[in-house]
């Protein structure tokens, strides 16, 4: 069965980093394309950063465009999000997700026009001022 755990979250200062880790297993992982989604408390789910199916093709949330990079390992099956610059906005629980894909080179965190069916427990990141 398909497993996704997220880890790496925890609390920082603002202006500080942090680098969430994502391991899928019972896939086959380069067959997924990769996103990572947060909420925070009393807020909807946004979308954070998505990543192609071989990493050529990334989008990030205008909320955090600069200060934060996804990337992937796919002889690892493990998904990264390495945040800089964090803020207190930024606090939030950091969702990992994995959607199939049969076409080419694309992403997206919007899930009207990418499905994910496959998601991890979540990882609490929490920045203080």
């Amino acid at each position: 069965q398909v497993q996704v755990v997220e880890s790496g979250g925890g609390l920082v200062q603002a202006g500080g980093s942090l680098r969430l880790s994502c391991t899928a297993s019972g896939l086959t992982f380069d067959d997924y394309a990769m996103a990572w989604f947060r909420q925070a408390p009393g807020k909807g789910r946004e979308g954070v950063s998505c990543i192609s199916k071989s990493g050529g093709s990334t989008y990030y949330a205008d909320s955090v465009k600069g200060r934060v990079t996804i990337s992937r390992d796919n002889a690892k099956n493990k998904l990264y999000l390495q945040m800089n610059s964090l803020k207190p906005e930024d606090t939030a629980m950091y969702y990992c997700a994995a959607a199939p894909w049969r076409g080419g080179d694309y992403c997206s965190y919007d899930t009207r026009r990418m499905s994910y069916p496959y998601w991890g427990q979540g990882t609490q990141v929490t920045v203080s001022s």
